[in-house]
């Protein structure tokens, strides 16, 4: 029985496995047998993205670029949120509401909140729009990992942080779900769009099997259960589309920046 996660938009875990079933039930008319029971909820999803028997799953573009290279790309699913054009995505700029009308340069010396170093949302974009105002490489005067963009907004209200960049469909799905994570936060600003998060599988999986996943994520996309996960559409890209986040990076050690900064560990 092969593997199948879908951990990144998991704000509602009830939601990810309504739909899950019924994608479950779809690969298994169009001959797709091996489809696992459950989903599963991985704790390192990197080693998890790189297993032999990953049916389908959901990752992020920079661990896609920078960490992947053996794993097909299935598509993605576009959104509807705002900050989505089409199925590219991009992160908002999110600060306290004592900030309100301020602009990025006006962060420098500050403190950054980020989920992760291998994060595009979260990090990379951010990276690749700070470079240019950074000081011998350096921007902001501490930056924490808080292991998700949700613990990020928490640091943010705490007064932990001053800034985070967050994904816009995150945004969207916590205004929803958890509005008390955005109480007294406000947007200043956003990064540039990307292609979404891509849904992947196994390097082993068949192209019959590809098609028939494929199929299925065309058609569950229109199906009423994805309406609370904010998805309106699946898309076929190639993998030259996300080499723009790979010159995001290179733009950015380009100024010098090659991490934010020293980091702190939440």
């Amino acid at each position: 029985m092969m593997l199948m996660s879908l951990p990144m938009y998991a704000i509602s875990p009830p939601d990810v496995e309504a739909f899950a079933s019924v994608l479950r039930d779809k690969l298994r008319r169009l001959g797709l047998h091996d489809t696992p029971d459950s989903l599963s909820w991985p704790q390192t999803l990197l080693a998890h993205w790189q297993r032999p028997d990953l049916l389908l799953s959901q990752t992020c573009g920079f661990p896609l670029v920078e960490s992947l290279p053996q794993v097909q790309l299935v598509g993605l699913f576009s959104y509807r949120a705002p900050g989505c054009d089409g199925f590219r995505y991009r992160s908002f700029l999110v600060v306290r509401e004592e900030d309100k009308g301020r602009y990025l340069a006006d962060f420098r010396h500050r403190r950054l909140a980020f989920n992760s170093t291998d994060s595009q949302s979260g990090y990379n974009s951010l990276r690749a729009l700070v470079a240019p105002l950074a000081d011998a490489g350096r921007f902001f005067s501490e930056a924490s990992a808080t292991g998700s963009h949700r613990e990020s907004l928490h640091f943010i209200q705490q007064s932990k942080a001053d800034i985070a960049a967050v994904d816009c469909v995150t945004m969207e799905l916590l205004k929803r779900a958890e509005p008390e994570t955005l109480t007294g936060l406000v947007v200043i600003g956003q990064t540039a769009a990307v292609p979404g998060l891509p849904l992947i599988t196994s390097a082993q999986t068949s192209p019959e099997q590809l098609a028939i996943l494929r199929q299925a994520l065309h058609e569950i996309a229109h199906e009423p259960v994805s309406e609370p996960l904010l998805i309106e559409e699946f898309t076929e890209v190639p993998r030259l589309a996300y080499g723009v986040i790979a010159l995001m990076k290179e733009i950015a050690q380009s100024f010098g920046v090659s991490e934010l900064t020293l980091q702190k560990t939440a």
